[in-house]
Parts: structure tokens; sequence; C-alpha cells
């Protein structure tokens, strides 16, 4: 039926079924006589065994989704896989979807892909209109692709960083519709930075007849932004949006679904890939889709907004501890900021250096952002990089609950982000202390005299 199975497969049975499929390929058949460049040969029988051996990958030169006569059992794995992920991208939210596949390139790359797409479509067309997001990839995606990027700067509404619609329209309208390939929008996002206003750009793109690509890198895990994706498609224009597989799917970094409402773009964007591709980000994707079924990525997606809340919770206790504060960014649903204002106030080095702490600390993925860093990325320079504004008010430090967190693991980030800031509150006491000591001195001295 091409739909993720609702329970999971053992692993005896997955194995199974892909030694079953890879038989069906030619360079697997008993008496195979191979007179061609690409034959599906391989020194490594280690190398074979991690492919299952399904050497040819995926697509012809002309198609990544075309299906390749000679390696049946990989073409049929390919199609497999963009059916069940497209089941599992209407299970997460996006109910009006039409059409996906797997690329073998991580988002920023499969970006690019959609913009060259457009390009064909739009042949005057060189500006995207980009919501700032401080994150390299997708700001490359459109230098890549040969476009310039029409920064707009986010609007600060209470702590949280929102898109501003007026001056979206406003770049429009100097550029010229026909000048601007897309809006390129964003979903999930570091807070204190929120999802884009998806309906609201996605209505604006309908009425300029502008296409409207988003970046939803790791928003499958999250209803909101799926939700967001949803009503931007119904109540205006949306051509693709783009996730990533790692982030989304607990898989190997080097994929990302392409996915669309209207079947013959996303065709379109597959053609345009050249040449054949590797297999191996749909062969992860979809043992690890087999292997969960529906009810197990449902689980996990619950576990994921339980601990949202958790860490939410015990990260607003910790910040009061040291007379700090979790930002109030409701938008953002994977995403929390703590701010720094104390610490960046006391000592102007001790922000970069909690993220070093913590970094030795093993603790990974944890963002610490200071306040006025300057970035130049392709001859663009950002003020305030990483806090997506010029001025953000103040330092603060991200925390994210992913696809896959455990309790234990905020727990323990918990506990050495507190033994972290306990240090500096140690330090800033013993100055103060050597301070006082310096300034009594100085005063019976003067007395003395």
């Amino acid at each position: 039926q091409g739909k993720c199975p609702e329970d999971g497969w053992d692993e005896s049975t997955i194995e199974l079924f892909l030694h079953e499929l890879a038989i069906m390929d030619s360079n697997n058949f008993l008496g195979n006589c191979g007179v061609g460049e690409r034959e599906g040969r391989v020194a490594s029988g280690l190398v074979a065994r991690r492919h299952y051996r399904l050497i040819h990958g995926i697509g012809r030169s002309g198609d990544i989704s075309a299906v390749q006569p000679k390696a049946a059992g990989s073409s049929l794995l390919n199609k497999l896989t963009n059916s069940v992920v497209l089941d599992v991208i209407k299970l997460a939210g996006v109910r009006a979807v039409t059409n996906c596949f797997v690329v073998p390139m991580a988002t920023g790359m499969s970006l690019t892909l959609c913009f060259l797409t457009l390009r064909h479509k739009r042949p005057k067309a060189k500006y995207i209109i980009w919501p700032r997001i401080d994150q390299k990839s997708c700001f490359k995606s459109m230098i890549t692709a040969g476009f310039e990027p029409v920064v707009v700067e986010n609007v600060l509404e209470g702590d949280e960083l929102r898109t501003d619609l007026e001056a979206v329209e406003a770049k429009i309208k100097a550029l010229g519709a026909e000048n601007i390939l897309c809006v390129h929008s964003t979903t999930s996002c570091f807070a204190p930075r929120v999802p884009d206003r998806l309906e609201e750009l996605a209505v604006i793109c309908a009425n300029y007849d502008i296409p409207h690509i988003v970046n939803n890198a790791y928003g499958v895990q999250s209803s909101k932004c799926m939700h967001l994706i949803q009503q931007g498609a119904r109540v205006g224009r949306i051509d693709a949006f783009v996730q990533s597989l790692d982030k989304n799917f607990m898989v190997p970094v080097g994929g990302a679904i392409i996915a669309g409402f209207n079947e013959s773009f996303i065709q379109e964007i597959s053609k345009m890939y050249p040449g054949r591709a590797s297999a191996s980000p749909s062969l992860d994707v979809l043992i690890t889709l087999l292997s969960l079924g529906t009810n197990g990525y449902k689980k996990l997606l619950k576990e994921r907004k339980e601990m949202f809340s958790y860490l939410s919770s015990e990260l607003k206790k910790l910040a009061a501890n040291y007379n700090e504060r979790l930002l109030d960014t409701p938008h953002n649903p994977i995403s929390l900021a703590m701010s720094l204002k104390n610490l960046d106030e006391s000592n102007d080095a001790a922000v970069t250096q909690l993220g070093s702490m913590l970094f030795t600390r093993q603790v990974s993925g944890a963002r610490v952002v200071p306040c006025g860093s300057v970035q130049t990325v392709n001859n663009y320079t950002f003020k305030g990089f990483m806090s997506h504004a010029n001025d953000y008010p103040f330092a603060y430090l991200n925390a994210a609950s992913a696809i896959g967190i455990k309790k234990q693991d905020v727990d323990i980030f918990l506990k050495r982000l507190d033994k972290c800031l306990k240090t500096f509150r140690k330090e800033a006491k013993q100055e103060k202390s050597i301070n006082e000591t310096s300034d009594s001195n100085a005063t019976t001295e003067q007395l003395e005299d």
C-alpha cells in the first residue's frame, strides 16, 4: 500500500525485506555479466554488507525519481521510501501534501535545488526575499544558486522576533514582483526567533504571484510548524517545503525531503537533480520508519512535546535562582532561551566562557549568544549574528527539546548548567569581596593621613 506500517517490524523482518530487494538488482544476479562502466562492483565485502548489497543508487542520469531497469530492487526501494515518507508527513500534520521525494543532500543544498528549478520559471528574477534567520546554510543556499538575498529584519514583539510583513511587502513593491524569484521563509528556528508568519506570507505570495519556499529544517517533529505549512497552503501559496532527515527521523546526516502541494512542480525539482544519487539516505529512513511504525513515531513526537514542557518549567526555575528569566517565546515549539543579562553585565567574556564550559562538560547543542557579535557570510555583514537581530537587548542561552530527547538529557544539562553558573557566582562574590577589602583599606589609609 506504500504506507508506513502502524506497528514497527523487527530487525530480522526488515533485513529479509532488504535482501529480497537487493537480489532484484543485476549486480547480485547469479551469472551476471557486466560490461558497462557502472556495474555495481564493490571491492570491499564490508562496504557491500553496510549497504545490504544495494549498490546501484537511485534514479537515472536524467531524473532522480526514475526507475533504473538493471536495479529493480533499488528503484523499488526509492519508490517505497518516498511513499512511506509522504504518509508520515501527512500523519505529522500536512494533510494536503501531494508529492515528496528524498534527496541525498542536507537541507541547504536541497533548498538550492528548489531555487535552481524556479530559475527556469522566472528567468528575469535575481532576488530572494528572506526574513532574517542567523543560520549559515540557508543563507548560503541562495548565494550558491546565484541569487541575491534581500534580508528583511525581524520585529521585536516582547521577547520574540517575528516576521515584519510590512517590510516584506515594501521590498516586493520596491523591487518589482517579476524580479523576485521567491520568498524564502522559515519554520523551525532558535528562540527568541519564532516561526515566520507563514499564513500571511503565503497570502502575500499568492497576491503578487511570487513562489514561496519554506525551510522546515526540523519542523516535521512539531505539530505547530506542520500546522503553519498546512494553513499557509490552504489560504495562500507555498510551492515547496524542505526538511532534514537526520533532525526529524534520527538517521545519519546527508538527506532531506523536498515536499509540496503541486505534484508536477515537485517532479520538476527531482528532474533538476543531475545524475544518479546515493540510496543511503533513502535506505536509512526506510529502515527507521519500518522499525518504528506510525505508532512508534507518534510516541516519539508525544515524548518530545512532554520533554519541551519539562525543560521549559525546569529551566524557568533555574533561571530564577540566578536572577535571570526564561524568555517568553510561546510561538516557538522546539527551542527555548534563558537570559544571561547579569552574567553579561558583570563580565564581558563570561557569556562566551559559559558556552565553552558547557561544551567541555559534554553538553552539546546548547548555544550561548553574546550581544553585538558581527559576522560576514559571503560578503554580507550581519550585526548581532546568531541573535537574528542587529540589537537584541541582552545575551542569552539556547536549549532545544528535539525528537529523541530523554528526561535524563534534560536533568544532566540542568545540573551541569547550574554548576557552571555557580562557578561564576562564586567568582563574582570573591571579586566583590576583594574590591570591598581594597576600598576599606584605602579609607583607613585616608583617615590615618
